[in-house]
Formats: C-alpha cells, structure tokens, sequence
C-alpha cells in the first residue's frame, strides 16, 4: 500500500477542487513549454539547445507542481508524492520498463525488416557519437518530463475529481493532441500515441510510480532512435545510425516513424495485456487503498502495564479467610481447670495445675456395705 498519490473517497466540493487544480496544472504545463522554448533559444544554439530546453522543462514542472501539491494539497513531500520517490525496487521498476518498451519497439521494427523496406547508414565520426550520447541524455530528460506532466500531478488531480478510469481516457487523448504538433503527424499516429499514454497511464496506476511509465517510455523511444535510427514522434534524434523505411505507410508510418504505423497499434494492445500480467505483484503491492484504522485508539502496551501492576497489587494484600462461622466458640487453657464450688473454700485461691500434668478428680471411692 501506498501513502502518496490521489486521495479517495472525496466529497462533491473537492472533486471540483480537484478539477479546478488539474486544469491549473495544465495550464502551467503549456506555459512552461514556451517559458523553456524561449529561454533556450536565447541561451544558445546548435546541439546543445533541445537539452537546455528539455532540463528547463523539467525543472519548472518538478518545481511548479511541487509548489502546487505544497500549496493546495498540503503535502508534506510533494516531489514523492507526484512518484518520484526512491523506494526499495526502484531500479527493478525502471530497468523492467526499459525492457518492455526495448521488446515493443523490436516488434514494430521487426516487420519493416523482414519486409525489406529497411534502408541503414551509418556514421563514424567522432562528433556523431559526441551527438549520440547528448541525444540519450535529451531522451531521458524528455521522457521524464513528459510522465511528470501526464502521469504526476495533473494525473492524479484528474483521478480525484473523475475517477482512474475516465482519467486515464482523458489524459490519453489530450496526449495524443500534443503530438498532433509533431511533424509527420496523422490519424493513425494520433491513435498510437493515445494507446500508449493509455498504456503508460496504467504502469503508473500498477505501481503508484513513475519509475515504471518512465522506463518504458525512455526505453522505446531510445531504442527507436539510438538502435534503429528512425524517427521518434517525427522527430530525428539519430546520430550514429540513421535509418529510411520505403514500403508502404501502414507498415512503416512514414516520415513520423513506426509509431504512424498499424502495426504500432497491435504492439500496443499487446504491450499492456504483457504490462498489466507483469505488474500484478506491484500492483498488490502499492495500489491498495491505505487502510485508516477507526474507533478509539488505545495503547495495548500501556493497558497491559496496568493490568500486571494492578495483579501484583491484588497478590500483595492478605487473603480473606473463607470460613464462615456457625456457632459460638469458647476457648479455654488447656493449663488452667477450675476447681468445683463444692471444693472451694472461703478466702482460698484456685490453683493452676503445670501445663502439661492435667489431673482429673475423681469422686470419692464409697466403702462398700457389710
């Protein structure tokens, strides 16, 4: 169970409250894409640019939406509590994510391959693999940046005030019109693009974490770019390796890359049936409600004190005697028998046998008659 992320179980009021913030936050988004945009292009040119422009994104979301949850929510952790928190597993999510996003990008390549509709240059200077490592720091920055504004603290706003399921359909298509912007963009990849935020919604809400959805997301869009050289979202971040698919639109997706394809489509659907079989254990584990315990608190520690104190007071007192008496008893010293009135005689005293000899008398012995 997990202590971060959207609140349950809200009234009416708060879910418009919820709404109100959600619709803020993505305000602020599309603010801070311009803000970085700008001063990218004022800070430098060249190859260096995307990265500036990227890390300032990411900085203005991670503060933006920190403040946010600070602010309105009240969070004490508001970094964590967007899933970015350090967690015993962590790296397993990551590194699991990469793996499904490498194996999704293999299954959309690999048709175009066998196809023979594959066309690979490659390029050995030294300045290409100087541009190849700063593209894979541009595509994890990138990446983090677009699950901190999708499935962070928008998302979970949205989850508040509509409900997972209906977020999650939401939050897709709104994805998937960003990247209407793309170059190369068409109806097909539009639908790809909402199928994966669909898909990328759900690691979030399996594991209550962006570690997961960033790891997929930076591992296809690496592996697309990096391995295989072709376009990400229409965009060229190939250095080393540059790739041209020449068969048919529906196979290969064109200038926008594999993600236009039909094929992509497929690899989806099946991506998130693998996703959600993979991630039942996480699921379990962090995305059950946290259970708020009602009633009185007690301190058991602290009443069983007492019990054992008040148990050694009780052991410490005299036990009352538990015979009842039935008649009156008289007691007597066994070393004193007074003497018959008969035999006591004026201005004598009674005298008191030693303990020990007890004498009786006798009456006298009578003479027997003749």
């Amino acid at each position: 169970m997990s202590e971060f992320g959207p609140r349950r179980n809200l009234g009416r009021l708060d879910r418009l409250r919820a709404l109100g913030f959600f619709i803020v936050a993505m305000m602020y988004f599309l603010f801070a894409q311009v803000l970085s945009a700008s001063a990218a292009r004022g800070l430098t040119s060249g190859d260096w640019r995307e990265l500036i422009s990227r890390t300032l994104l990411l900085f203005l979301l991670v503060i933006g939406y920190a403040g946010m949850g600070y602010a309105f929510q009240l969070q004490r952790e508001p970094v964590k509590a967007m899933g970015l928190f350090r967690r015993e597993g962590w790296k397993r999510e990551f590194g699991l994510g990469v793996a499904l996003g490498w194996g999704g990008v293999l299954a959309c390549v690999l048709p175009i391959a066998l196809a023979g509709d594959l066309v690979i240059t490659l390029w050995s200077t030294p300045r290409q693999f100087g541009i190849l490592l700063l593209n894979i720091v541009v595509l994890a920055i990138a990446s983090l940046g677009e699950e901190v504004a999708f499935r962070g603290y928008p998302f979970q706003r949205l989850i508040e005030a509509i409900g997972p399921t209906t977020a999650t359909i939401l939050m897709a298509l709104f994805f998937g019109l960003i990247h209407l912007r793309n170059p190369g963009a068409t109806s097909a990849s539009t639908l790809v693009t909402v199928l994966s935020g669909i898909l990328l919604a759900t690691a979030y809400l399996q594991t209550r974490a962006l570690w997961l959805p960033w790891g997929f997301h930076f591992g296809w869009n690496t592996v697309m770019a990096v391995l295989f050289g072709l376009p990400v979202s229409g965009l060229n971040f190939s250095a080393v390796i540059e790739s041209n698919s020449i068969g048919p639109r529906w196979l290969t997706g064109g200038s926008y890359g594999p993600e236009g394809s039909l094929t992509a489509v497929v690899v989806l659907v099946v991506a998130l049936v693998v996703l959600v079989k993979t991630t039942r254990e996480y699921a379990w584990k962090y995305a059950q409600p946290v259970i708020v315990p009602g009633g009185i608190p007690v301190d058991l520690d602290a009443a069983a004190t007492r019990m054992h104190q008040a148990a050694q007071v009780q052991s410490a007192e005299p036990a009352a005697s538990n015979l009842v008496q039935i008649a009156a008893v008289t007691s007597q010293s066994p070393s004193v028998i007074a003497p018959s009135p008969q035999k006591m005689e004026a201005g004598t005293e009674p005298r008191s046998e030693a303990p020990g000899k007890i004498e009786a008398e006798l009456p006298a012995e009578t003479e027997p008659p003749i």
